[in-house]
């Protein structure tokens, strides 16, 4: 069998690989199916006849893609040498489009494509050809199996995925950067002529960026491209297959390019020469004030720092930066006095916070402007020479006593005079009142210190043609204290006489208090009445120590006698002058034990001695009552459980008892009681009553 085809298709290495394949073909069929050249004998074994071969003549066939023409493709012809040419072989094809695509001329073998192919859909075909005898369906040649590929054309132009494209790259930047690299694709068979060989080319974007002809990658042409004149580019690029050759196809993209900033521009500010004004009222603290340089740099590259150089007001104001406008905030450190000072001139600096290094040859990144400011004049309220002040006046001094005096001026040229008044929301009024001319204080009644020591007032100033503009000092008043209250002894509390007090034992140690404040510390003196008898029982001992004894002057006391005596104890203070008083001082006699502990001293006494409290007492017997009415309630309960129930007159039962003895006559019926037998109730009373009658009879 023999093959035909267009010679312009079959190169050099396609006849090697068809003998090659034309002779594994021939030894596989004289495998698999004898031949007409054998034939079989006895005992199963096959002579064979040296005659020529017959076999298939085949190779791979191709077809080219894309074909338009109005006939079917010629693809090649089947041929076996068992074909004389008669029409005797049948030939057939089956496999992959075997009958919709590739159709075979049963009698030549020959083959066409009845439609046009995409190599990019599918790059070849798998088939099986049969030579068959047309009159006994016999195989004349082994079913074989081959290929027909299918020629590649240029017939897809490159694409670009992914596209457009979107790169950034530093502005200023030097010549041949890389800004960013872009691959096209060809679907054309790349191992087979230039249809898939791509070179790369720039349509628009020059003379800014170039594109590498065969990686694609796209840098920078132009050197120190600004971002500040030209932020955005557009740049086309084609790739051309056929190794860019006239008639090769192409296909473009666009890549976007944005310069990204660097801070390659200084901090300027619009005008060299600022003007401000501030009027004296300003609060500390506040901002009074903006002033800003401009950077056409963008983000962190035109942060901007402000500060006061060299200059006279650097004490009184201050300047910071505010983050998201980026202006220098001027803002009052003390306050403004418009008759000391009325302008100050400020030097202000504004520096780059970040500063690369590679610019600096383009010069220093700050610039500098000046800034004066003009305080004005605010009518102001008045001001007192003090932040406060603080008065002192005794007590008991008559209304009307000069305690102190304010002093308050008018801060302003004008020097306007100035009116003194208290604040009438405070109590202080009741007891001060102010001149409001001279700010002469003076008290409007007697002051008591031991009432209360300190007064806190507010004086009010204001100017007489301006009352609406007010200014307050507090001020503090202290009452001095006289000698005004007399002493008296420290204690209310009884104090207790042992029964077996010897003379000269101290009884009781007493002290004295005095509502008077004496700056060295209160002395007491103490006495025993000098008008009075002497006091047989007891006696009076000064210890100078402000304290003073009791001592018995007799033996043995009886509470049985005289239980309670009483003392009076002359007190005297050590003022200038000098004030007493009396108090009594109450003894009680109570019986002692040996060592001088109170044995029993009425109910008080005793519940001392015990150790028991008034409470603990009521707990006593608040458990005692709850242990009673427990008893109580307890018997009551076992003496209802014991008690019979009421029996009810409608339930009482009778027996009939039937006697065989013989009656007596009338003396019977007067021995038996006929009301037993009407009433029974009265014969249960009468029954009980005999009873008793009985019993007392027995008795």
């Amino acid at each position: 069998m023999r093959i035909s085809t267009t010679s312009c298709l079959c190169p050099f290495l396609v006849c090697l690989c068809f003998i090659q394949r034309c002779c594994g073909a021939g030894h596989h069929g004289a495998a698999r199916v004898p031949s007409r050249n054998q034939t079989r004998v006895a005992g199963g074994e096959t002579e064979v006849h040296h005659r020529p071969k017959r076999g298939w003549i085949w190779n791979q066939f191709f077809v080219l893609e894309e074909h338009l023409g109005p006939d079917a493709q010629y693809v090649g012809k089947l041929h076996s040498n068992s074909d004389k040419g008669d029409g005797s072989v049948r030939y057939i094809l089956s496999g992959e489009g075997a009958g919709t695509i590739f159709i075979i001329d049963e009698v030549t073998g020959d083959i066409h494509a009845t439609k046009s192919l995409d190599r990019e859909r599918k790059t070849h075909y798998v088939l099986h050809a049969q030579a068959l005898d047309r009159y006994t369906e016999e195989a004349l040649e082994p079913k074989s199996e081959f290929i027909i590929k299918v020629q590649d054309i240029n017939d897809n132009a490159p694409k670009f995925p992914g596209g457009p494209f979107v790169a950034l790259v530093p502005e200023m930047s030097e010549v041949g950067t890389s800004v960013l690299q872009v691959t096209a694709s060809d679907a054309d068979d790349p191992t087979y002529g230039n249809s898939a060989r791509i070179v790369y080319s720039i349509l628009q974007g020059q003379p800014y960026f170039s594109v590498d002809p065969k990686t694609g990658i796209i840098r920078t042409a132009l050197a120190n491209m600004d971002r500040e004149a030209r932020e955005h580019y557009t740049v086309v690029i084609q790739a051309k297959d056929m190794a860019g050759q006239v008639g090769g196809l192409s296909g473009s993209t666009t890549i976007n390019i944005t310069l990204t900033d660097v801070n390659d521009n200084p901090p300027k500010f619009p005008q060299k020469n600022y003007q401000l004004y501030v009027p004296e009222s300003a609060q500390v603290g506040k901002p009074v004030g903006k002033i800003k340089a401009n950077d056409e740099d963008l983000g962190a590259n035109a942060d901007v720092k402000y500060s006061i150089i060299n200059s006279e007001g650097a004490n009184t104001f201050s300047i910071s930066t505010e983050r998201d406008t980026r202006e220098g905030v001027v803002s009052l450190k003390k306050p403004l006095n418009y008759e000391r000072k009325k302008t100050y001139t400020l030097h202000i600096e504004g520096t780059n916070t970040h500063v690369d290094p590679r610019f600096s040859y383009l010069g220093s990144f700050k610039d500098t402007a000046m800034l004066k400011i003009t305080v004005g004049d605010v009518d102001e309220a008045p001001v007192f020479s003090m932040d406060y002040y603080i008065m002192d006046v005794y007590e008991n001094a008559p209304g009307g006593t000069e305690v102190g005096a304010v002093t308050a001026r008018d801060p302003d040229s004008r020097n306007s005079p100035v009116r003194y008044f208290l604040d009438s929301v405070e109590e202080g009024t009741r007891y001060f009142r102010i001149d409001e001319s001279t700010g002469v204080v003076r008290t409007t009644q007697p002051l008591d210190r031991e009432d209360m020591p300190w007064h806190n007032i507010t004086v009010m100033a204001s100017e007489v043609d301006n009352p609406s503009l007010l200014s307050h000092v507090p001020v503090t008043v202290q009452v001095l204290d006289v000698n005004d209250n007399p002493p008296g002894i420290a204690t209310d509390e009884e104090a207790i006489v042992c029964e077996s007090s010897r003379p000269g034992q101290v009884i009781q140690t007493v002290s004295a208090v005095d509502k008077d404040d004496f700056a060295n510390g209160q002395r007491f003196s103490f006495a025993l009445p000098s008008q009075l008898p002497v006091n047989p029982n007891f006696t009076l001992k000064d210890n100078e120590d402000s304290t003073a004894s009791i001592i018995a002057r007799r033996r043995r006391f009886s509470h049985l006698t005289q239980e309670l005596y009483e003392l009076p104890i002359v007190v005297w203070d050590g003022g200038e002058p000098s004030l007493s008083g009396t108090s009594t001082l109450t003894l009680r006699v109570c019986p002692c034990q040996r060592h001088g502990r109170v044995r029993m001293c009425q109910g008080e006494a005793f519940l001392s001695s015990a150790g028991l409290s008034t409470g603990a007492l009521i707990a006593i017997l608040l458990c005692i009552v709850i242990l009673l009415a427990i008893v109580v309630l307890f018997i009551t309960l076992r003496r209802s459980k014991k008690e019979p129930l009421i029996i009810s007159e409608e339930d009482i039962r009778e027996n009939v008892v039937t006697y065989d003895d013989e009656g007596g006559g009338e003396e019977d019926t007067e021995a038996f009681d006929i009301i037993a037998l009407r009433n029974p109730a009265a014969a249960e009373e009468l029954k009980f009553r005999r009873d008793l009658w009985e019993k007392i009879l027995i008795l």
